[in-house]
């Protein structure tokens, strides 16, 4: 198995993270710097990242119902709670799977799984949900198909309006029935299957 693969793997990091943490020279097999993308781990070897070992573990996914001003990150420089601070009852080491911002509410998939990715971006759909001509506010419903860096807001302001709040309720079949914020739960094999279909179906 590819060194980055094996990272990602055992929930260390996503494949395209572990490659930066080859390339800083942050990562050792047997005890040796790694500096080759392409290098094989086998049955045996023992893989460091940052002097600590690592080992594959179970792949698991969860559903969080992230609340406003919690970080979609692992860890906060400036110690802000994180969306893995609201999750302590995970053994594994999970890490969100793109990111919401810190006033943004909703919908995100945490896992180990570092192979679960996707990057093809489609057209976006909207419906105008409620008007308020006097506030002069509205209530839009967009779909996309990824959420790059700040894109809805970013679409918004190309046309010259300012998103005052934004909540993901729905990622492909997955909703937040029964969550309220800050609440998660681990998903079914049925929901994963589904997860792992539209992300195939994304990178074709």
């Amino acid at each position: 198995m590819r060194i980055n693969k094996y990272i990602a793997h055992a929930g260390v990091a996503s494949r395209r993270k572990a490659e930066e943490l080859i390339k800083e020279g942050r990562v050792t097999l047997n005890g040796k710097t790694v500096m080759e993308l392409a290098t094989i781990v086998k049955n045996g070897d023992i893989v460091e990242v940052n002097g600590s070992p690592i080992y594959n573990e179970e792949k698991v996914y969860y559903l969080l119902n992230k609340p406003r001003g919690v970080i979609s990150s692992v860890s906060d420089e400036k110690n802000r709670k994180t969306v893995i601070d609201l999750m302590p009852h995970v053994k594994e080491r999970i890490y969100p799977v793109g990111r919401l911002d810190w006033d943004t509410t909703g919908l995100l998939i945490l896992t180990n799984d570092g192979d679960f990715d996707g990057k093809k971006t489609q057209p976006a759909h909207y419906n105008i949900i409620k008007v308020d001509h006097e506030k002069n506010r509205s209530v839009v419903e967009l779909t996309i198909h990824e959420g790059r860096n700040h894109q809805v807001k970013k679409m918004f302001e190309s046309v010259g309006l300012i998103v005052d709040k934004l909540s993901r309720t729905r990622f492909g079949t997955l909703d937040l029935t029964g969550l309220r914020p800050g609440e998660s739960r681990r998903l079914s094999k049925k929901e994963i299957s589904q997860l792992h279909n539209i992300a195939v179906n994304k990178v074709k």
